[in-house]
């Protein structure tokens, strides 16, 4: 009967709990990858959106396409051995639905505490982990001592956490929406403004309660924020026209306008240019108002 690893043992409790993993050498970084992808002639990072062209069995690119919920990979000679030299378990948030907060110290977790919905939190070496449901794009450095890890992202597994764990807020797709719109030097990129929150001081004429709307908004938002690959200036048109439809028999105004902007901000979050996602959204905004004439 084969030995299991301590680390292999913990990374298969968590793939059979429908977590991602691989193992993380010295460094708590990565394997490297192949010698037929090296310097990354198969495609590196983009990768972690999709396996690409390399088959190699061994945890080759690192990210999320060599990790794995495969019993039979985790085991595999190849894996087995670099369990035997990883130094901790990594798992890949994105693929498991989640999204993780890295708090690196103890400013940035006061500031989480006064800021975020509590939610499930992992005790880190200086700072805390803290664990939300629901995917979004990753960016390291949102503000001081803090990241943002889930989709193109690993994390390290440093146990399961404690308290209940809560949907991903706004709050923190925010931060990753401003700073991916903010301008580097010398380059000029969308600067969408301060988004507007859709509330019933904008929609005195909307005979929906706030939860329906803001349901339906928050359900539509995230089917554009899951477009990470291609297609989320189509979903924006599509989003926007269905709930536009939601309101055609409302007295008005519905706050549509408002509605639009957060859909806008979706999109531009997940890399659709700001012009392309307002001509969308209009589109679809007016599409339904066509529709229900």
């Amino acid at each position: 009967m084969s030995t299991v690893i301590p680390h292999q043992r913990t990374a298969l409790h968590l793939a059979e709990a429908g977590v991602p993993v691989l193992p993380l050498r010295d460094g708590k970084v990565p394997f490297g990858n192949c010698r037929a992808c090296a310097k990354n002639t198969c495609g590196g990072r983009p990768n972690m959106k999709r396996a690409g062209t390399c088959r190699c069995p061994a945890p080759c690119h690192a990210w999320a396409a060599a990790a794995t919920t495969d019993r039979a990979v985790i085991t595999s000679p190849l894996w087995a051995a670099a369990w035997e030299r990883a130094v901790c378990v990594g798992y890949y948030p994105g693929g498991a639905g989640l999204t993780t907060v890295d708090l690196d110290n103890a400013a940035a977790v006061a500031w989480a505490h006064e800021t975020l919905p509590a939610t499930r939190t992992v005790p880190t070496t200086r700072g805390e982990h803290w664990l939300y449901r629901g995917v979004m794009g990753s960016h390291n450095a949102v503000r001081a001592g803090v990241d943002v890890k889930s989709l193109m992202s690993y994390a390290r597994w440093l146990g399961p956490g404690a308290g209940r764990m809560a949907d991903l807020p706004s709050a923190v797709r925010d931060l990753v929406v401003r700073e991916e719109t903010t301008p580097a030097r010398g380059e000029v990129v969308s600067s969408l403004p301060e988004r507007a929150t859709w509330d019933r001081t904008v929609a005195t004429g909307c005979r929906h309660t706030d939860g329906y709307v803001r349901t339906g908004l928050e359900r539509g938002l995230t089917l554009v924020r899951s477009r990470v690959e291609s297609g989320a200036g189509s979903q924006a048109f599509g989003v926007a026209r269905f709930l536009a439809a939601q309101h055609t028999a409302c007295p008005g105004p519905c706050g549509l306008d408002v509605i639009g902007a957060e859909i806008v901000a979706a999109a531009v979050s997940v890399g659709v240019p700001e012009p392309y996602a307002r001509r969308a959204v209009a589109n679809g905004l007016s599409a339904a108002e066509r529709g229900a004439t």
